[in-house]
């Protein structure tokens, strides 16, 4: 049990649940036990995150400089092939880090803890046959000292070789091996699905067969699609690796993907011509490079073949992941259907929709890394019925994210007025953008809430609110958007995404904020 001077022990808990988000706030930035432990899986977590957004967009930047037009086709391209990825990607990431991260808690100490635990239990017993055995005679004291420090450094080197023994062994994780299957299968099956249906799926978009941008959009989603496998193969292995609290391994293979994308890019675009053929070819050899990086360093740890098929747990996953998957059909058909409605009004309009999106969801993926922190650490604590532990990870990464997220809106409401020119020099897109650099900004402490909260309450395995709620906010948001885009165009379509992410964040607020649920604890 925690002391009464530990950062989890227990306040007063008559207060209102939802006045408990500012409990300890002033120790927010505090880098004790709990501090580090967020800060050094959500760190590299937000890194790896942005990673991929930024590459995007150095994608747009390159081909925006080609014309307006292929801008737009792109956008529209990268938009409905990230909202169709999310629909495998989010519930199979989400689900897979809780699992795994509950078995690895669950599996107790690891091999060398096991070593170094039993020698420092017979050390004691050792101490007291040592002292019997030394006469009182000066020069044979010393011979024995010499002797007992000569067998101690020889054990300790055994144990040593031991643990790095132990350390090469791989754990049987029935999570990981599954995640693995069910993301090969899922990532054929999308491409399949996005070569077959391109020309109907970017008609939905507003790419009508007289448009300007077909041609472009049609020829970098097919070549995209390609990609597809290694895409959900990646991302299973990171839900993986951030189970195991291990989130650098991921970064480091999402760098070395994204800098092979970003120097692929003007080869392939400018130097062999191949235009937007060339970014989504780029972009293509990124991610498989970023998979087999993944693959094999998660072979180090990981034995991926199960003993029998009965270890693979896909009713489990099938159970939550479908959860996840209605979830994620509400909240990807909200941000479709808004790039649907830029790209109806005109090249114009969807060019700087796009630019504007990816820099909204690239930099509110920064919190994201605080929700991987929070999924992670809440999954073990409740495994162990940590409560206390539980409860002061998720006001830690609130207050957190609230303050990342009035950060962000400064330095983007700043930055993106004097960087506007970065992705476009057509005067009408630059002036849609400048019009959207306030919702932008403005947006980023309710996104940074919204994410935050979803990696609490799937660290919690809360998936059947986080499901329910989020339908009924996208059949909400969906009226705005078609309501608002029809009278407000552009404008209309910001201050409906606003909305849409205000209304995350609520959801979120009230499951925490009234103790219900999983969250009972608090009145605890």
């Amino acid at each position: 049990m925690a002391d009464k001077d530990s950062v989890y022990a227990p306040e007063n808990k008559r207060r209102a649940p939802i006045f408990s988000f500012f409990k300890d706030a002033r120790l927010v930035f505090k880098y004790d036990s709990l501090g580090c432990e967020i800060l050094s899986i959500a760190l590299p977590s937000a890194l790896a995150l942005i990673a991929d957004p930024v590459a995007s967009l150095v994608d747009t930047a390159f081909i925006g400089q080609i014309g307006p037009v292929e801008l737009a086709a792109v956008g529209v391209a990268i938009a409905l092939f990230n909202q169709i990825s999310r629909i495998a990607i989010f519930p199979l990431v989400s689900v897979t880090t809780s699992f795994v991260a509950e078995e690895d808690t669950l599996s107790g100490d690891t091999p060398q803890e096991v070593e170094k635990n039993e020698w420092l239990e017979a050390a004691p017993i050792m101490d007291a046959e040592i002292k019997e055995l030394i006469p009182l005679n000066i020069e044979e004291k010393m011979f024995y000292t010499w002797h007992i420090l000569t067998l101690l450094f020889s054990d300790l080197t055994a144990i040593d070789c031991n643990i790095a023994k132990f350390e090469h062994k791989r754990r049987q994780i029935p999570s990981a091996s599954s995640a693995l299957l069910i993301g090969g299968i899922l990532g054929i099956i999308q491409t399949v699905f996005l070569i077959s249906a391109a020309k109907p799926l970017l008609n939905f978009m507003g790419v009508t067969s007289d448009s300007l941008m077909l041609h472009h959009a049609h020829k970098y989603l097919t070549l995209r699609s390609l990609g597809a496998p290694a895409v959900l193969l990646s991302l299973a292995m990171q839900g993986i690796f951030r189970g195991f609290k291990d989130t650098r391994t991921p970064l480091y293979a999402t760098l070395a993907g994204d800098l092979t994308n970003v120097a692929l890019d003007p080869l392939f675009i400018f130097v062999f011509r191949l235009g937007v053929s060339g970014a989504a070819i780029a972009h293509v050899i990124s991610q498989y490079l970023m998979s087999l990086i993944l693959l094999w360093c998660l072979m180090e740890k990981v034995d991926l073949i199960p003993p029998s098929i009965k270890h693979l747990q896909f009713h489990r996953f099938l159970k939550n992941g479908f959860l996840l998957f209605v979830r994620v059909i509400a909240v990807t058909f909200c941000v479709t259907l808004a790039a649907s409605l830029a790209a109806r009004k005109g090249p114009t309009s969807m060019a700087a929709f796009q630019v504007c999106l990816q820099i909204w969801l690239a930099v509110s993926l920064l919190a994201d890394g605080l929700a991987v922190a929070a999924q992670a650490i809440l999954a073990g604590a409740f495994a162990n019925k940590d409560y206390e532990k539980a409860e002061a990870t998720a006001y830690r990464v609130l207050q957190l994210g609230l303050v990342l997220g009035f950060a962000l809106a400064f330095i983007l409401g700043i930055g993106l007025l004097l960087g506007a020119k970065l992705f476009t020099r057509d005067v009408h897109v630059l002036h849609l953008i400048r019009i959207g650099i306030p919702f932008v900004a403005a947006t980023q402490p309710l996104n940074a809430l919204a994410f935050v909260f979803d990696g609490i309450n799937f660290g919690a395995s809360d998936f059947a609110y986080s499901a329910i709620s989020l339908v009924v906010v996208a059949i909400s948001s969906i009226i705005c958007l078609l309501f608002l885009s029809s009278v407000g165009g552009f404008i209309g379509i910001w201050v409906a995404l606003t909305i849409y992410m205000a209304l995350r964040a609520i959801v979120g607020i009230l499951r925490v904020g009234t103790g219900s649920g999983p969250w009972k604890m608090i009145r605890s």
